[in-house]
């Protein structure tokens, strides 16, 4: 998983200078490769199995004393517990319900985090993106969903997600932003200059 290249952060930058120029929205993009390390799953995942394989291996064949059956229940959690951390098996493990809230909360933080809440006119705009769980989030403040009725934003969520499990979250970026900015421009157009947040791509490393 590769996040974007310092041109390609400029293209968003470039396409939220171009909204913003006929809106009154503050735009700001926040990308992660992933929304949480889940650390704590796969170790359950391995102590889970750790309990269970050598307990069904024994229970069937008796082949183990008890000493031998917890060193055996070591043995599996040890080895699980290095092979679920490989990070193509790790995302595996992880509950889908799990990651999109992981993910959920983390652009909540984001969008106050990065001042959204604190804009002039409450135009704020948040435009989220978390790789790994393939999820996609648009949050704006009350100036905008005033104006703007949230179901506007889904069918660009849609696009965008199928944009990011393709891999092309560039594109996906820019194309979401053009969409919003149709929106915006519409509902919250400019009416004075400003430029209250910086306009380039928030990675989180």
């Amino acid at each position: 998983m590769t996040l974007l290249s310092k041109q390609e952060q400029e293209q968003v930058a470039a396409a939220i200078s171009a909204v913003e120029r006929e809106t009154d929205a503050e735009v700001v993009t926040v990308l992660t490769a992933q929304a949480d390390n889940y650390a704590y799953i796969p170790l359950l995942w391995a102590g889970l199995l750790a309990l269970l394989v050598p307990g069904i291996v024994n229970y069937f064949t008796g082949w183990l004393a008890a000493d031998m059956l917890l060193l055996g229940q070591w043995g599996v959690f040890i080895v699980l517990s290095l092979i679920f951390r490989v990070p193509s098996i790790n995302r595996r493990l992880i509950p889908r319900s799990v990651g999109y809230w992981r993910a959920s909360n983390l652009a909540r933080r984001q969008f106050l985090e990065q001042n959204l809440h604190h804009t002039a006119g409450a135009t704020g705009m948040l435009i989220f993106v978390s790789e790994a769980e393939r999820y996609v989030e648009i949050l704006v403040d009350q100036g905008i969903s005033s104006q703007v009725d949230n179901k506007a934003w889904e069918t660009i969520i849609e696009a965008f997600t199928g944009q990011v499990k393709q891999g092309n979250t560039l594109q996906g970026f820019v194309t979401c932003i053009e969409a919003c900015g149709t929106h915006l421009k519409s509902k919250v157009p400019a009416t004075r200059q400003k430029n209250e947040l910086p306009n380039h791509l928030v990675i989180l490393s």
